[in-house]
């Protein structure tokens, strides 16, 4: 199926999927309020949400202007949650390991050989592979992009979004300093955990091109376009 833009009249059709976005938002805005009711460091929690007030202005335009598929949007709404659960405990601390131990009796971070709180590698990882896909549907609609750049681009900006935002971390914990400039930067201690994170934004967003290539290429299907 060609990568082509929808004409003007197909956009229309397609937008929106009013349900499912206002299902998927009233989730979110109950995910917020238990994230926000005694979370354990107040102050990062407000500093984390300030990105959430940045993101629904932007979701709401695509929401108005672009047809977004029902695939992108729940996949956004995914990250946001997560978002959220990082914000309710700082993402250094979500104890994770905690659950898991209630479910099986055994500690996930012995058992990989873990010494530090790997929630905020993880959210990387979906950073990446959760939201490339919306991503590549943005460069479909607004360039159009098409065929290998199609692919390539949603990487090119997950990687240089996920630089900004390391930027973003260091001159707020620079900034604000204290307990606070260390709940939110989450280093526990790695110099290198800013390129450790952009490494894994980059690998979750290369592992969902690649899914959404063998798709496009094993399917003919543009999910785009549903």
């Amino acid at each position: 199926m060609s990568d082509a833009a929808p004409s003007r009249g197909e956009a229309k059709s397609h937008r929106p999927h009013g349900r499912l976005v206002a299902v998927l938002f009233g989730i979110f805005l109950a995910v917020t309020a238990w994230s926000g009711y005694a979370p354990w460091h107040r102050a990062d929690w407000l500093l984390e949400n300030m990105l959430c007030l940045l993101a629904l202005p932007v979701l709401w335009v695509i929401y108005r202007r672009l047809p977004f598929s029902m695939l992108s949007w729940s996949l956004v709404f995914s990250f946001l949650c997560l978002h959220q659960l990082g914000a309710h405990y700082t993402y250094s601390e979500v104890p994770y390991d905690t659950w898991w131990q209630s479910l099986t009796g055994h500690s996930l971070n012995q058992w990989f050989g873990w010494d530090r709180n790997h929630f905020d590698r993880m959210v990387h990882v979906l950073y990446g592979f959760l939201l490339a896909y919306p991503i590549r549907e943005i460069f479909l609609h607004l360039v159009p992009a098409r065929g290998f750049w199609s692919f390539f681009l949603p990487l090119d900006l997950t990687l240089s979004s996920s630089a900004l935002y390391e930027l973003i971390e260091w001159a707020a914990a620079g900034v604000f300093g204290g307990e606070l400039g260390a709940a939110y930067l989450g280093t526990q201690g790695d110099p290198w955990d800013a390129q450790k994170d952009m490494a894994l934004a980059a690998g979750g967003a290369l592992l969902a091109m690649l899914i959404t290539a063998v798709v496009h290429w094993r399917c003919q299907r543009d999910f785009a376009r549903k």
